[in-house]
């Protein structure tokens, strides 16, 4: 399959319920379902290599499910911005799950994917069809560096309009370098889906996401993050799933420190690093579709 189908969940709000988009890939019946949940604010097709990569190999028993958070992609705008958190997106997640009906689970978490992957995963009492059996976090954890937060606020919600596709890629590249070496090719096609048409202006396209994702995101103090990473620890250390965690070398957001910590508690995840890159790896170049296809279906 060269292209996934789209399909929506209707998700409940406290504004009336929301559409989230969802790209499916491999077969629609399969009862092996691999979950991959996008960073901050990017969308589903970010997976669109390893997808096709995993349905090659696994055969015809496995769909790759890679959902538009809500107020990205295909999915629907919130009507209150402060609806743009974590919890708020784990149970759409459940909502999607339970659409699902998996027999086997799995789930692939870059960066904000990951985070809610965390909560998911590090609560036994919440309504899964069944339990999540291998977990990948990509580069991210419990900690997060503050630093981090405070560059990725300083570009988040600034739409902006370009002329084209390829300006669009351009920005984007400046502000995303330490996703690691892409072909202009590859760049390109990772961009694509990170923009929309303007209207009628002929080839000119903006960012295809909500820019209220900041406000909540804004609001975060270095005070509030420390005590949401005790809650974080909690979780991680309470899951059961078998996890790996990639990490770019260079990475700003997860330390190497708490890389470590996280090999030694909770789920003892096995760590993978890739050099070159920084937050986060994106799952195009072979090393890192060949580290995560193995774990997951080895």
């Amino acid at each position: 399959m060269s292209e996934p189908k789209l399909n929506y969940v209707l998700c409940p709000d406290a504004s009336g319920g929301h559409r989230m988009a969802y790209w499916e890939w491999g077969n629609p019946q399969g009862k092996h379902v691999v979950l991959c949940v996008h960073g901050l604010s990017r969308q589903g097709r970010d997976f669109d290599v390893l997808a096709r990569t995993l349905c090659e190999k696994a055969g015809n028993d496995l769909r790759v499910v890679c959902p538009d958070v809500a107020g990205r992609g295909q999915s629907d705008w919130l009507k209150d911005p402060m609806a743009y958190q974590i919890p708020s997106y784990a149970a759409d997640m459940l909502v999607l799950l339970a659409q699902l009906k998996p027999v086997t689970l799995d789930w692939v978490g870059t960066s904000m994917g990951g985070l809610i992957g965390m909560i998911v995963c590090g609560q036994a009492d919440l309504p899964l069809p069944t339990p999540v059996r291998r977990l990948v976090l990509n580069d991210v954890g419990p900690s997060i560096q503050w630093q981090a937060l405070q560059r990725i606020g300083e570009y988040l919600g600034k739409a902006g309009q370009f002329a084209s596709l390829q300006q669009a890629a351009d920005v984007m590249w400046a502000l995303s370098t330490s996703f690691g070496p892409h072909t202009p090719a590859q760049w390109l096609e990772l961009s694509r889906h990170m923009v929309k048409p303007v209207g009628d202006a002929a080839g000119s396209v903006i960012l295809h996401y909500d820019p209220a994702i900041a406000v909540p995101f804004r609001s975060v103090t270095q005070e509030s993050a420390a005590q949401g990473e005790a809650m974080l620890w909690h979780l991680y250390d309470n899951i059961k799933a078998t996890t790996l965690l990639t990490r770019g070398a260079q990475s700003d957001l997860l330390s190497r420190d708490t890389a470590q910590a996280m090999t030694r508690r909770g789920p003892k995840a096995r760590l993978v690093e890739f050099e070159g890159v920084g937050h986060a790896p994106t799952f195009i170049a072979d090393d890192q579709v060949q580290t995560v296809a193995s774990f997951l279906l080895d």
